[in-house]
């Protein structure tokens, strides 16, 4: 039976769309920022001859926890602004191996190209975010500008920072309730910030590097993107707020819990002062 071109994949279509969007938003600089999608055999074989392996990578990371997985993923040193020109050579299609060290590259990633650097980071992410949600998919990487520089002068605090976010815009409580995670500076592409990450991930779907960027999950494109791109505007906010003078007037607690009832979600436990 002739497979579909997998251009035509809805999943393929959504990572175009994706690094476009996140680029001419500014987050993914030159080759900054990477994602990944986690696809189900299903979706894969459709368009692929899953027999069919174009190269063997190793990886430095023990994937064995995601043992015959699939993921869509972007390339090393590729720039987020060519992938709609050239979908092939800048996005893959890899296979983790039984063993969990070696990659089945299916599709993609011509001309030698390899997953990207962050790839232990983001296999790590995936498997806390599994543990605690079965339909997670996405885990996407990039340099959001203002939650960037937020991390060079907000109070170092996971709970505070949370609450300025919260409080900068009202859609934010409803979007993350959960808050959001901060890390100390780390050497991107280890396993030690890959470990950190995952780490925060069990209790959040956004992570943010201090003076790198961030790091956001969930089951599908347009909610992670619109994760990202909610504490983003927050953290805008914020940064015009700042330059103004200072917050003379806020959100309060009380209207905080207000929203919270009204959407049906539950804030981050000890993050909003008792009613």
């Amino acid at each position: 039976m002739s497979k579909e071109n997998i251009l035509t994949a809805p999943f393929v279509k959504e990572m175009i769309e994706a690094t476009q969007n996140m680029y001419q938003k500014g987050w993914d600089e030159r080759n900054g920022g990477n994602i990944t999608y986690l696809l189900n055999e299903e979706d894969v074989e459709k368009y692929l001859d899953l027999t069919e392996v174009k190269r063997v990578i190793p990886t430095i990371f023990d994937a064995s926890k995601l043992a015959n997985r699939y993921f869509l993923v972007t390339g090393s040193g590729k720039y987020f602004k060519n992938v709609h020109l050239a979908p092939e050579e800048n996005i893959g299609l890899i296979r983790v191996q039984e063993n969990g060290k070696n990659l089945d590259l299916l599709w993609g990633l011509e001309n030698g190209a390899v997953p990207t650097s962050e790839l232990p980071s983001h296999f790590m992410s995936h498997i806390a975010r599994l543990s605690v949600d079965k339909e997670h998919k996405i885990v996407m990487h990039c340099h959001a500008t203002h939650l960037l520089a937020m991390t060079f002068t907000h109070t170092p605090c996971e709970k505070e920072l949370t609450r300025t976010l919260w409080q900068m815009c009202t859609e934010c409580l409803v979007v993350f309730p959960e808050g959001v995670s901060l890390l100390p500076w780390l050497i991107p592409g280890t396993n030690e910030i890959g470990e950190a990450t995952a780490t925060a991930m069990k209790n959040t779907r956004l992570v943010l590097w201090a003076y790198h960027g961030v790091y956001g999950s969930g089951r599908d494109m347009d909610e992670v993107f619109g994760l990202i791109e909610t504490a983003e505007k927050a953290a805008e906010v914020y940064t015009y707020v700042q330059a103004q003078g200072g917050v003379k007037q806020t959100i309060t607690d009380e209207n905080l819990w207000a929203l919270a009832e009204a959407f049906g979600v539950t804030p981050r436990e000890n993050y909003l002062e008792k009613i």
